[in-house]
């Protein structure tokens, strides 16, 4: 894997999202943001997170939805349970995956950060091919922008947000970085 002059990384399937725009300029990657995604929740697999992030999820397949219409996300990245990195927004953009966030005195994340999704649930371990996967992109990422932490959603939305919940193992991933 490699990243782009235009912030895609090559070796990894590509979806463009429409949820995104410019970072404010001069702004640097400092931030690795953590998160997890299932759609509908607890269930794995299928096509509506890649939906969700490029607005052509109906709302009438599964009751949870209605509560989605009209949110515009995405994330740069998703890391599937099996392995497989697909990637919505090149790195130079903004993605818009943190919502009302802030580190280290720092608000609207979305401007310095890279956001990570996990294919997960707060409720379910994450599995050996995710934690190599996330393990490799972050690697990547680190080797490409100057990025000084790597956090959870919860972390930068605490009381708003609780992932990418207690099944991760933060000293599993941060042992193979």
């Amino acid at each position: 894997m490699k990243v782009g002059a235009t912030g895609w990384v090559s070796g990894v399937r590509r979806i463009a999202s429409p949820n995104c725009d410019a970072r404010p300029h001069g702004t640097a990657i400092a931030l690795l943001v953590i998160h997890n995604i299932s759609l509908p929740p607890g269930e794995f697999g299928g096509e509506a997170i890649t939906k969700l992030f490029t607005n052509t999820l109906d709302m009438d397949v599964h009751p949870y939805y209605a509560q989605l219409q009209g949110v515009r996300v995405s994330a740069h990245f998703l890391v599937r349970r099996n392995g497989e990195i697909v990637q919505f927004v090149p790195c130079s953009k903004r993605a818009w995956h943190a919502g009302v966030s802030l580190w280290q005195g720092r608000s609207g994340c979305n401007d310095f950060s890279i956001g990570a999704e996990l294919e997960g649930s707060d409720y379910v371990p994450f599995n050996d091919r995710q934690y190599a996967a996330l393990a490799r992109l972050t690697r990547l990422l680190q080797r490409t922008y100057p990025i000084r932490a790597i956090v959870g959603h919860a972390d930068i939305a605490p009381g708003r947000k609780t992932d990418p919940g207690p099944y991760f193992d933060w000293p599993r991933y941060f042992a193979t970085l």
